[in-house]
């Protein structure tokens, strides 16, 4: 692997100057946790392809890398990591309007950037959007959602590197499921989306996204190392309201706790490390599990030193 991860950094600094190389780079830089171990090679790419070209290259040197956005959904182990990282963030968040009330975005953008973007258009449908704190990639990862809204409502077809080529989802095809998609279940790269909104005024748009901030900020410990909610939606129940019920709100371990102000959410003091995390969440599940029959699974996405897969 090692020999692999040098052959790869060696090819792209010939073969594409313009590509950022990071090497031994803390995660902890790159996760919104901030924990993580350093990456042997963390790669940003320039722009779409550069970042097919890189992918390319992972596959016909058999490496696994992970991708990341802005690392608003990771829990990073803090131990050296066995594989490369590619940032989709940087030179892939260019956003444009398309004719029928669509736009076209690089996986790279921000949701609180494209949001807006479809504001100054008169586009309404992504409002829900614009207090995530993810990259269009990791939304359509996950058919990320809040407040009602879902990336399956208004995600219309998808530019996907896999496999060594390049092809379009289409409606069903993404596979969008409650957290879940394609991407999620059978991997694949997403270069850029074309999204399908609806006429709307500029201001009630604008009124509607202030409105979800300041709900949000209101119920939610934004002012915490978190991922987000922490566990998914259980069917018939709710995922904060069983862990307050069973009494676990301010239940830490180190630097972790479960939020006083959201159930939902596992935060830090800006001091937990991977294993107290991991212990909060693993009581938390334990004991919902045990007093009401609910089994709680991760909606953050927990990447082992050994593997990029989520386990």
């Amino acid at each position: 692997m090692t020999d692999r991860i040098a052959a790869a950094e060696r090819t792209i600094r010939e073969r594409w100057p313009d590509v950022r190389l990071l090497t031994d780079e803390p995660m902890s830089r790159h996760t919104s946790f901030r924990i993580g171990g350093p990456a042997p090679l963390l790669i940003i790419p320039s722009g779409p392809e550069s970042l097919e070209s890189v992918c390319r290259l992972m596959d016909g040197l058999e490496l696994r890398p992970l991708l990341i956005g802005n690392g608003s959904d990771l829990l990073v182990e803090d131990r050296p990591l066995s594989f490369p990282v590619i940032q989709t963030h940087s030179g892939n968040e260019a956003a444009r309007l398309l004719p029928g009330g669509r736009i076209e975005a690089g996986c790279g953008i921000t949701l609180a950037r494209l949001a807006c973007f479809a504001r100054d258009c008169g586009l309404t449908g992504l409002e829900f959007a614009h207090g995530i704190p993810g990259t269009l990639g990791g939304a359509l990862f996950m058919n990320a959602g809040a407040y009602g809204g879902e990336m399956i409502q208004v995600t219309e077809q998808t530019s996907v590197y896999a496999d060594g080529s390049v092809f379009t989802l289409s409606g069903d095809e993404h596979g969008f499921g409650y957290r879940k998609s394609r991407f999620s279940e059978q991997g694949g790269v997403a270069l850029s989306s074309v999204l399908r909104l609806s006429p709307g005024d500029p201001e009630a748009i604008g009124s509607t996204m202030e409105e979800l901030a300041s709900r949000r900020r209101a119920s939610q410990p934004l002012e915490y190392p978190s991922a987000g909610s922490t566990f998914k939606r259980p069917a018939g129940a709710y995922a904060a309201a069983l862990i307050d019920q069973c009494g676990l709100k301010g239940w830490s371990c180190g630097g972790a706790r479960v939020s006083e102000k959201h159930a939902g959410f596992v935060i830090s003091d800006g001091t937990a490390g991977f294993d107290d995390v991991m212990a909060v969440m693993d009581h938390v599940r334990e004991v919902v599990l045990r007093e009401t029959g609910f089994s709680l699974e991760p909606e953050v996405r927990i990447i082992r030193a050994s593997g990029p897969a989520p386990v």
